[in-house]
């Protein structure tokens, strides 16, 4: 697998693909190219046994021409500034795409949750959190879970804020517990826009769904969710795979039993009679549909040109290099793009947003419906643009849809110093 290729200098290379067929000016382009803000913290806590620990944190502001900053918190070893400047582009043109009235924002700390006990982890968010202060807000930057980060983290950082504002404004992040103002429908999200981007996609290709093999790889909240929901619809989930390995059954593999399996041992290995694979051997199955649904930079160029996958779905951010993606549009694999396969996430916690802004709860089914209808939308957007002009691939097409939004944007509302 890859892990040279820079995040950042991905985005702008598939912005500037999209460039081409764009009548924009090119400050305007180069200004899309670049995050606006970055903050880069050095968080100190005390550990459980008294001593003090120091650790890095980002949170960069991408964009906001369309609204409030919006996107994740991620805790993982690899999250660096480059990182978090690139997850927060693609949470701009992610909303653009799937029209939700947010910017790009992003945030991490480079640790291993799994290093520290919940008490130390708790107050690591806390300290995050007041340094987040200044930044977030309802109207201004709104964060949500993501990598190692749920509803826990979520809600510590809205109490924090709320305790150290003097104030009530469940709206200053989503991704919540339902009963610290949540949504119905967060945690199921992701996966659910994946699987039905899956089902769009093979509605377009004119092919079925039903029996369709399907690999994933990061066995996740996105990952988990999203292979349970494309059995749901008569996919036939063959292999799945986390950090430790994977597992492959050609008679398919009950995804949500392999959920259960995970939650009770750590890990997909070990799993029924399923055969153990390496991640690199899953993403290379001979398969119908491909979801890497891990970190970013999976496929490389050099495995692209053995993936032997006709879909690849994206459930994670940014899991292909540019260069892979140059090697599947030669070989005719068609990529659904992140920014719609994933915008699950983000257009329901604008859902949930709306809700806290509201003082009133949706019903799930209402969740779900309106979830699908801004999914299935975007993806005929998509398919138009791809087919009304040259570009290569449907994430250049995205890209197309998602830029024209935030140049128009900040066209109307006028340059001033």
């Amino acid at each position: 697998m890859a892990d040279q290729a820079n995040p950042f200098e991905s985005l702008q290379e598939q912005v500037d693909d999209a460039a081409t067929a764009l009548d924009a000016d090119e400050g305007v382009l180069t200004r899309l190219m670049n995050p606006e803000r970055v903050l880069e913290t050095n968080l100190t806590f005390e550990l459980d046994d008294g001593s003090l620990e120091t650790v890095r944190a980002y949170r960069s502001q991408f964009n906001g021409d369309r609204g409030p900053y919006k996107g994740g918190i991620r805790y993982h070893p690899n999250v660096t500034r480059d990182e978090v400047k690139a997850l927060s582009g693609w949470m701009a043109y992610k909303c653009a795409i799937v029209d939700v009235p947010y910017g790009g924002g992003k945030g991490g700390i480079a640790i291993d949750p799994g290093d520290y006990s919940e008490s130390e982890l708790e107050r690591m968010t806390r300290a995050f959190a007041k340094e987040l202060r200044p930044l977030i807000g309802e109207d201004r930057d709104i964060p949500a879970p993501d990598v190692n980060t749920g509803q826990r983290e979520m809600n510590w950082i809205k109490d924090t804020y709320e305790t150290l504002e003097n104030t009530t404004a469940p709206g200053v992040i989503t991704g919540k517990a339902l009963d610290s103002g949540g949504s119905e429908g967060r945690v199921e999200a992701t996966g659910r826009s994946v699987a039905l981007s899956a089902r769009e996609a093979f509605d377009w290709l004119d092919r079925d769904l039903d029996g369709a093999t399907v690999a994933v790889q990061g066995y996740g909240n996105a990952g988990s969710i999203g292979a349970a929901l494309l059995a749901d619809l008569g996919a036939d989930i063959v292999a799945v795979s986390d950090s430790s390995g994977g597992i492959h059954d050609a008679t398919g593999i009950d995804p949500r039993d392999a959920k259960a399996h995970k939650t009770e041992t750590g890990s997909v290995s070990g799993y029924g009679e399923a055969e153990s694979i390496t991640n690199e051997e899953l993403l290379t199955l001979d398969v119908d549909v491909l979801v890497p649904a891990a970190l970013e930079n999976a496929i490389d160029a050099d495995l692209a040109a053995d993936v032997e996958a006709d879909v690849i779905v994206e459930a994670a951010n940014g899991p292909l290099t540019p260069d892979a993606d140059d090697v599947l549009t030669d070989r005719d694999v068609t990529v659904v793009p992140d920014i719609l396969a994933n915008a699950g996430g983000v257009t329901v916690s604008y859902f949930e947003w709306v809700q806290n802004r509201q003082r009133f709860s949706w019903t799930e089914e209402r969740v779900n419906e309106e979830l699908e209808r801004v999914i299935v939308d975007a993806f005929d957007e998509l398919i138009d643009t791809y087919e009304s002009n040259d570009v290569p691939n449907l994430r250049t097409a995205a890209y197309v849809v998602a830029i024209d939004r935030i140049v128009t944007a900040y066209e109307q509302a006028g340059n001033w110093p």
